[in-house]
């Protein structure tokens, strides 16, 4: 009966928005087109506002699961036309807070204990709600100020009935519409889905937080909160509460005289040093999860919250998208093409000629303008677009690594109008390539496999000696196998041959037949020869 209702709801949000238009003008089969067409509110409710715009009113509508499922399919530049891209990224999770005693009542259930014996204080009151969870503050007993994270109870069961809504309207959009199946979008639910279940399980942002933490330990350009472990569970989450500006908020910042340039440029090198240097980053850097620090205005430094969304490379993919952001920024489409190839992001017969001259028409204009002008997430996602062309497979680690560098970009822009984010990036790209490829880089991977090599030295002697005697009977069972087939092939012409003379007593016998002088001699001949003659005939039928 649910599911019942929910679904009249979707349709009535459907009507009350008009997202009938979105399929109007697509190539689909002549019974969904009429079907569209005979939609009754068609004739009560006009379109009057842009489709991108209805579409992420509809979705708001619908509630926190799909304006989240819109979140992250704005990030899929890829796939959406960019009106709807920029539509979708405005989408806001504006949720009313559960009550502030059912959350207290979970976390005492979570973590066995009230929260009188938990913490020193403890406001009921929510400080923030979202879709997925709501924020509490808390003293510990100790006097450290943290921020009690709990989960929505029963958001879990809501989710995964919305998520197989969203199957249902993914296969059909599969099934009824041929471009649909170029887009995949049963995948692209698939990946929402992932995402967003694995935001239930507080224990997996605990932990990318204390990775983060790691990371960046003693680092004044990035400050990461610490998690209380003690006090984590799968649906309840104490972390350190900090104190910052949000990022969006330049007017605060310009008041306490921050040094605008260097905050926009710390942003470049926490966003290549977390991916190069890290292959572990923070992928859902949106302003709401960015602070900057009160201490230092002179030598600002970032504070970054909510870590249930982490991105890595591996070597190779690091090692190619470097090397094709050097090559992009040098105008040698020519390795940018091939870097594709190589790295397997493209068919390996893919044409290297056809593909060097698609990305030199898209790249060449960007170049027009001043460097500090192009937009480094733009050339990323023109690249992508470019090579899906070519059959480039989704890559879901490059496309949180746009969705990111987009993000990053966008802030520092936002900070700094002025901010070269190729300039500030570049060297670091640089340094990186030549500390992995010099000298240091090869000394530093032969001390890393050292000990590996260490471990597995005494077994080498028996390790040669297998593969000599695996060597050995391979040329034995190469030469069964030849003596297999010649048998074989003696076998089948012998059988041949005698099917070939068992042809030639039938010709001669319809020779005798045909012959009064061979008929008549036949005739005189005795019985047992007869005989004889007709057991040989059998024994040779048999053996054929």
């Amino acid at each position: 009966m649910k599911r019942l209702s929910r679904i009249l709801k979707i349709v009535q949000v459907f009507a009350r928005y008009r997202l009938d238009t979105l399929f109007l003008g697509l190539a689909l089969p002549w019974y969904v087109r009429c079907l569209f067409w005979v939609l009754p509110w068609r004739l009560f409710i006009p379109a009057k506002q842009p489709q991108a715009v209805r579409v992420r009113l509809a979705l708001e509508a619908l509630g926190p699961v799909f304006v989240k499922f819109g979140q992250m399919l704005s990030t899929r530049r890829d796939l959406l036309p960019d009106d709807l891209a920029e539509e979708l990224k405005k989408l806001q999770d504006r949720v009313p807070p559960f009550s502030g005693p059912q959350a207290q009542g979970l976390i005492e259930k979570a973590l066995e204990k009230p929260v009188s014996e938990l913490f020193a204080e403890f406001e009921v009151e929510p400080m923030a709600s979202a879709s997925v969870a709501q924020v509490h503050k808390a003293t510990m007993l100790d006097g450290s100020e943290v921020v009690v994270k709990v989960i929505r109870p029963g958001i879990g069961k809501t989710i995964r009935k919305d998520v197989d809504l969203l199957f249902s309207l993914a296969r059909l959009v599969h099934v009824v519409w041929e471009e649909g199946r170029r887009l995949r979008p049963v995948e692209v639910v698939a990946e929402y889905e992932q995402t967003i279940f694995d935001e239930l399980d507080l224990r997996k942002e605990a932990a990318n937080g204390s990775q983060l933490r790691r990371n960046f330990e003693n680092s004044d350009i990035l400050y990461i909160p610490e998690i209380y472990w003690d006090y984590t569970r799968s649906n309840v989450l104490v972390m350190e509460r900090i104190h910052g500006i949000p990022v969006a908020e330049v007017d605060q910042l310009n008041e306490q005289n921050t040094d605008m340039k260097a905050l926009a440029e710390r942003g470049v090198e926490i966003f290549f040093t977390q991916v190069f240097r890290d292959s572990f980053f923070h992928a859902d850097m949106h302003p709401g999860n960015i602070f900057v620090s009160r201490n230092n205005p002179s030598s600002p430094q970032y504070i970054a919250v909510d870590f249930g969304i982490i991105g890595s490379l591996t070597p190779e993919d690091q090692s190619y998208l470097a090397r094709n952001f050097l090559a992009f920024f040098k105008r040698d489409y020519r390795m940018v093409a091939q870097l594709h190839v190589d790295s397997g992001w493209v068919p390996a017969d893919t044409n290297v000629d056809a593909f060097e001259t698609a990305i030199r028409s898209v790249c060449e204009p960007i170049f027009e303008k001043p460097l500090k002008d192009i937009s480094f997430g733009q050339v990323l996602l023109g690249l992508f677009q470019t090579a899906r062309r070519f059959n480039m497979e989704v890559q879901p680690q490059l496309v949180l690594l746009q969705k990111t560098l987009l993000n990053i970009e966008g802030l520092g822009r936002q900070l700094y109008p002025d901010l070269d984010l190729w300039e500030t990036g570049k060297p670091f790209l640089e340094n990186w390539m030549k500390e992995r490829m010099g000298p240091k880089g090869v000394y530093r991977s032969i001390k890393q496999q050292a000990p590996d090599w260490l471990e597995k030295m005494p077994h080498m002697p028996q390790l040669i000696f297998d593969s000599l005697n695996q060597i050995r009977n391979l040329d034995s069972a190469r030469q069964r196998d030849i003596r297999a087939y010649q048998q074989a092939k003696d076998a089948l012409e012998s059988k041949a041959s005698r099917r070939r003379n068992l042809g030639l007593m039938l010709i001669a016998g319809a020779i005798a037949v045909a012959n009064p002088d061979v008929m008549e001699w036949l005739c005189e001949l005795p019985a047992s020869s007869w005989i004889l003659a007709g057991v040989g005939i059998v024994l040779l039928l048999k053996r054929s």
